[in-house]
């Protein structure tokens, strides 16, 4: 039941923004298609952005990055949680120690991401402005 629960949790985390974003572009007009006539350079709708496409990747990357690192600290957590209420079961222990285990390794693997992204985007931000 547990895992139904965890599981379903996840689902929605993901399953949420995109029906929100389906419920926002929804309020356009019926015979917009794909959204192209709510980007107008005039008064009505908005207007593309002036940012840099380099900038929107950095901070896409950075988003995803920071989502499974909350990911990766919450099987941190879990696996904690089972350890302290596996009241001296080593089955359970034994699957929180491989809980624990996984999430450190993916916080490394996550956060060596990180590092490698900003150094390779920080160093062509500063090649190309050159």
């Amino acid at each position: 039941m547990r895992k139904k629960i965890i599981s379903l949790l996840l689902v929605s985390l993901f399953v949420f923004p995109i029906v929100s974003l389906a419920l926002t572009n929804g309020a356009q007009a019926s015979d917009d298609v794909f959204g192209l006539n709510y980007v107008k350079n005039g008064d009505e709708g908005i207007a593309l952005g002036q940012k840099d496409p380099r900038e929107m990747a950095a901070q896409i990357i950075n988003t995803v990055l920071t989502l499974l690192g909350i990911v990766a600290v919450v099987i941190v957590l879990l696996g904690g949680f089972k350890w302290m209420t596996a009241a001296g079961n080593e089955d359970k222990i034994g699957e929180a120690k491989k809980l624990l285990g996984a999430g450190v390794v993916g916080l490394v693997i996550i956060l060596a991401a990180w590092g490698i992204t900003t150094f390779v985007l920080n160093t062509l931000m500063d090649a190309t402005n050159n």
